[in-house]
């Protein structure tokens, strides 16, 4: 899951409902996982489901990423930053990205869509790798 881009979501919400647009983030986890996450690092002011199958994101197009590509870029953003890279500072939250690594599909790549009040796709990016998300400024601009 990435909580970065949770953030972001969470810190842009307001912006992103004046456009009109109702957020709803999916993850790969389970609901006995997203609520510990969300007791952790939330509140959200939206909601997330879970996917634990992933029949979603493989139906939406989703790739999961070869497990050598992603050691890979962990592995340089952990010669820049150490541990800080994956692991944050606080107990509670080290516990569940902890635990997230360990249990989690932790190679499916996400990606951000908007709809239509129909449910028509109006703009998707499926993300390649996880530095990859779009912005939070490209989904404005998408909304405009």
């Amino acid at each position: 899951m990435c909580r970065d881009f949770l953030t972001q979501l969470r810190e842009q919400y307001q912006l992103l409902t004046k456009k009109g647009v109702q957020v709803v983030a999916i993850t790969p986890s389970n609901g006995r996982f997203l609520e510990k996450f969300v007791d952790v690092f939330g509140p959200f002011p939206f909601l997330i489901y879970g996917d634990p199958d992933r029949k979603l994101y493989q139906k939406m197009g989703h790739k999961t990423m070869a497990k050598w590509k992603l050691l890979a870029i962990a592995g340089k953003a952990y010669l820049k930053h150490g541990k800080s890279a994956f692991i944050p500072e606080d107990e509670k939250k080290q516990e569940i990205v902890k635990k997230a690594l360990k249990t989690l599909d932790i190679y499916i790549q996400g990606g951000s869509w908007i709809f239509d009040e129909e449910g028509n796709v109006i703009w998707s990016h499926i993300d390649q790798s996880p530095e990859d998300h779009a912005t939070i400024e490209q989904i404005v601009k998408k909304l405009s």
